[in-house]
């Protein structure tokens, strides 16, 4: 199996992202530059409504489930800002979507998710540890 993208499959999520993602800016880093005697940009993908690229691969990735699976539901297991790009996806497709997380969760992750779920997730808090999820 291939997993690296095609340049048709990146032309594709772009025009799919293009309402949903911002197009981030690099910011000049001239701590980590002087650092490391480079110059060092990093992308701002804190900007985004979710705080994380995240909403990219989510919202691409649901957007192209099929109708079976957008009416049965969709689910993901995720501790932070996947579970929030993933929420986020599934309000704006409307689809319905269940996040499982730890009990250890900060609340603030868990009510984000919730906010940018709406109607459309659930959250399932099970077990200590990522992995138990």
């Amino acid at each position: 199996m291939n997993y690296l993208p095609s340049l048709s499959g990146v032309k594709n999520a772009a025009k799919v992202l293009k309402n949903i993602a911002k197009n981030t800016p690099f910011q000049f880093n001239e701590r980590i530059s002087n650092k490391l005697d480079c110059n060092v940009y990093l992308k701002r993908e804190d900007l985004q409504l979710v705080r994380s690229f995240k909403i990219r691969g989510a919202y691409n990735k649901l957007s192209s489930v099929a109708n079976k699976a957008r009416k049965s539901g969709v689910v993901c297991a995720s501790a932070g800002n996947h579970a929030q790009g993933f929420a986020l996806a599934c309000s704006s497709l409307k689809i319905r979507g269940i996040v499982y997380m730890p009990i250890t969760t900060p609340k603030q992750k868990i009510e984000q998710v919730k906010t940018f779920g709406k109607k459309y997730i659930k959250v399932e808090l099970i077990g200590d540890f990522f992995d138990d999820c």
